[in-house]
Order: structure tokens, then sequence, then C-alpha cells
């Protein structure tokens, strides 16, 4: 077995994802996880990760806590434990170089920069706070009254979170190494567009995390993944992580559906507009590009 050991207490997402890294590259099964903050028990495992005040990924110490910290990424974000651990192993664990930095630019800046207190985010609102990672990792903490009554231990959280990192790891590795492949798909696509202002797809390819890359893109006409009758024209958001059109669908368009849509539009089978204006829907794909079209030039 390998003696992983992780700091006792209060646990944080860095070293629940941290040790789900390590977790996944060895096999649970092979693996001893011990929480303690005892300097013999460190020094006595074959890992230690987010404990210890040693950054040695040779001797597998994976710590941030040191003075002057592990380093940071590339974009000045100092590493967390989870950001150390993945930098080790995610290339190996994700299958790519590019599926490794997809993970790392995803998961490890938010992560890595939380627990540096750093903010990466700016509210818009003061009354609703975006629901986090950290946020479910805290809900499997034992409250005040769950420690004093000993019905719930912070051993107990931990593994409880540690389990669902384990699933959700898993899951964005998965959602990376498909993410490579679905790339080629649409660089063939905008490569051959006739008007690169008008993304066609032929599958149900991630463009949400890739069309902003291409910035003349305004819309994407892909089919719909569940409905094999109905194609959809899709907004370019300005980024990944912003609501932002580069351009909306007319705002005559809000909210029409079938006849009131086709009068409208001119195209004989549109089905539907969104209110909020970021997709449209024809029967056919040539209906969804002759909205696409009508869309662009529209003022």
């Amino acid at each position: 077995m390998m003696k992983v050991v992780t700091h006792s207490g209060d646990f944080h997402a860095d070293e629940v994802l941290a040790v789900a890294t390590l977790s996944l590259f060895y096999g649970r099964e092979n693996l001893l996880i011990i929480r303690s903050r005892d300097p013999e028990v460190i020094a006595a495992a074959d890992s230690a990760v987010d404990v210890g005040y040693v950054y040695d990924p040779a001797r597998l110490r994976f710590d941030h806590h040191q003075e002057g910290g592990a380093g940071t990424h590339e974009n000045g974000i100092p590493y967390s434990s989870f950001g150390l651990v993945w930098k080790e192993y995610g290339e190996r664990l994700s299958g790519s170089v590019e599926a490794a930095r997809v993970i790392e630019e995803k998961v490890a800046y938010p992560i890595d920069a939380a627990d540096n207190a750093i903010e990466v985010f700016t509210q818009v609102r003061s009354d609703a706070f975006p629901y986090l990672f950290h946020n479910m990792v805290s809900a499997l903490r034992p409250t005040w009254k769950e420690s004093f009554e000993g019905i719930r231990t912070f051993d107990q959280g931990f593994f409880e979170a540690l389990s669902i990192a384990e699933h959700i790891l898993r899951r964005e590795i998965t959602i990376a190494a498909h993410l490579q492949e679905g790339l080629s798909h649409i660089s063939a696509a905008y490569e051959t567009s006739p008007d690169r202002r008008i993304l066609l797809i032929d599958g149900d390819y991630p463009v949400d995390s890739v069309a902003h890359k291409y910035p003349e893109v305004l819309f994407v006409v892909k089919p719909d993944k569940q409905n094999t009758d109905i194609w959809k024209v899709r907004t370019v958001r300005e980024n990944l992580h912003s609501f932002m059109n580069r351009k909306d669908l007319p705002a005559a368009w809000a909210g029409k559906t079938y006849d009131a849509l086709r009068e409208i539009t001119g195209v004989t089978d549109a089905v539907y507009c969104h209110t909020k204006r970021f997709i449209a829907t024809a029967r056919s794909k040539e209906g969804a590009l002759e909205l696409a079209h009508i869309a662009t030039e529209h003022p």
C-alpha cells in the first residue's frame, strides 16, 4: 500500500482534488490515505499532500505552505497542493499535454487561486454569489452542532468529498480528451466555411469552449443533440464565462414560434427563437443556415 498523508482537521478543495488525482493515478485500492499533522507520520509516508512544508516532486512531497510558496502557474497564480500534484501527474493521467492543460486552466487555476486568497472574478450582484466547488466541499464538513454531538467528523466529510472529487476529476479528464478530438472537427468546419461569420458543424461538438478562438464567427449552426429533425442557430459568446454575445439574434425574433417566426423571417420551417435571443431553431439544416444568414446581415 502507498501511504499518502494529508492534514487532519478541516479540509479544503485543493487537497481533496490533489488526493483524488493520486487516487485516480495509482488506484484508490492501492492507497492508504492518512489524515495527520504529526511530523513523524508525514516523514514516514510515501507521499505528503498539503502538509509538511516541502515541495519536492521527486520525493512525492506536494505542499505550498512553506516560506516562499512552491512557485506559480504561467499566469502568475500561486500553486496550491492540487496544482502541484496535477503538474506532476496531469499529462500522464489525462493522456496528453493538451488535455492536461485544459484541466489546469479550467480546474487548477480557480482552485489554486482560492486557496491562496486570490479573487478571480467580480460579482455583478451583491445578493447572489456563485455556488462553487469550494461550497460543495464546505457542505460536507461537520457543523458545530454535529461536531459537538459527535455525529459527524472531519474525516468522514473528507472521504465523502474525496469520492465526489474523484468522480468529477474523472469526468473532466474524459471531457478534456473529447474536447481535443472535437477541436479537429470544428477546425475543419471553420477552414472550409464560405462565410466565416457562420460556423456549420455536423455534430454536437463542444463549440462553446472553442468558438471564441475564431474571432470572425458570430453564429454556429448545428444539429440538435436530442431531436434529430431540428437544427439550431447558436450565438457565440464573448467568452466561455460570459452571457454577452458577439451578436444577438434580431430583437423582432425574440419569443416567436412557428407561424409568427416564419412570417417575420421568411424561413418556411423556422420553429422557435429564445426570448433572450441566443438560440433559434428550424426543421432543416438549410432553414437554420438561412436564419443565420439573415441574423448576420441584420443591423
